[in-house]
């Protein structure tokens, strides 16, 4: 659904992306994850057909980003890191306004705003003027303004930047919305907390360079050589520890009050055998999990270049 091939920008001696390649299927949720100024912004604005690019190329559903910029106007909804709204403008007529631009029909306007501002939780605010709502309504009108047109690919550009926690909690159920009527999103942040519960595939890039790219979970694998296993118990961690400690694949075994964590070789049938293995000595167990490579972990080993 898109594809970025060898893109390169130079600023003069400058290289803001060096050498880009990324490819992201259709449905995917893919997370653009960096710091300040590693490149994300110039990539997402290039595919937004916003940034000329020094070499290479860019296809978003099958259109180039460098010849057709027009058609990929047309099946992309972006929403960039910093906006402005138009002051004495409502926002139905904000809204109106991106429609007109899209050359949807007067007839269907109307409707296409309700229903947009009924996803966006925004119908209380139909008749408010744009420039008296607070931070939070802002991104939420901008966003409501990408979706007008209906595209199935959206390109959002730290889209809970400024936000307060609630606000930023309500941009993540937005999001996690969107990914369920299937659009493809690539949104970027430097926040990786807001991207870990809805992201498909993440990419990592720094300083220009994107160092990993790929599902979640074949990430987690590139990085760990093992599993980490979280257990809680109502009591006896001690002896919950010792029968863990005798297993085939356990090591590293360690508690913390009624926690157990250890490292483990195995495949998802052995985490069933050791489940039932404590059961079946009465052991009372609270919750027994995988302990997933959190997002943070997964960026400061890359970014340390223990994978190239």
């Amino acid at each position: 659904m898109i594809e970025v091939i060898h893109f390169t920008k130079r600023y003069g001696d400058f290289i803001a992306v060096d050498d880009l390649n990324l490819s992201i299927g259709r449905g995917e949720v893919f997370g653009f994850i960096g710091p300040n100024g590693a490149g994300k912004s110039t990539t997402i604005r290039f595919l937004a057909t916003l940034l000329r690019p020094t070499s290479g190329e860019g296809r978003v559903a099958g259109h180039s980003v460098v010849t057709d910029p027009m058609a990929v106007r047309r099946v992309i909804g972006f929403m960039p890191d910093d906006f402005g709204v138009y002051d004495g403008m409502k926002v139905w007529e904000f809204l109106d306004f991106f429609a007109v631009a899209y050359e949807i029909p007067r007839v269907q306007r109307k409707q296409i705003i309700g229903q947009v501002l009924e996803l966006l939780d925004l119908t209380h605010k139909r008749d408010d003027y744009v420039n008296g709502l607070s931070k939070g309504m802002k991104q939420r009108l901008c966003l409501a303004k990408t979706l007008v047109h209906d595209p199935p690919v959206l390109i959002l550009d730290e889209p809970a930047s400024g936000l307060d926690p609630r606000a930023r909690l309500e941009m993540k159920a937005l999001l996690n919305e969107l990914r369920g009527m299937g659009k493809t999103i690539l949104v970027s942040s430097h926040i990786l907390s807001e991207l870990a519960d809805f992201c498909t595939s993440i990419g990592i890039i720094e300083r220009g360079k994107l160092l990993a790219s790929g599902s979640i979970q074949e990430i987690q694998k590139r990085l760990r050589s093992h599993r980490v296993l979280r257990v809680r118990v109502l009591e006896a961690p001690e002896r919950a520890a010792e029968l863990l400690r005798a297993e085939e694949g356990i090591r590293s075994v360690e508690h913390y009050d009624h926690t157990i964590t250890a490292e483990f070789e195995g495949e998802d049938a052995d985490l069933s055998r050791l489940l039932n293995l404590l059961i079946g000595a009465g052991v009372g167990v609270l919750s027994f999990s995988e302990e997933p490579l959190s997002l943070e972990e997964a960026f400061m080993m890359i970014t340390k270049g223990i994978v190239n």
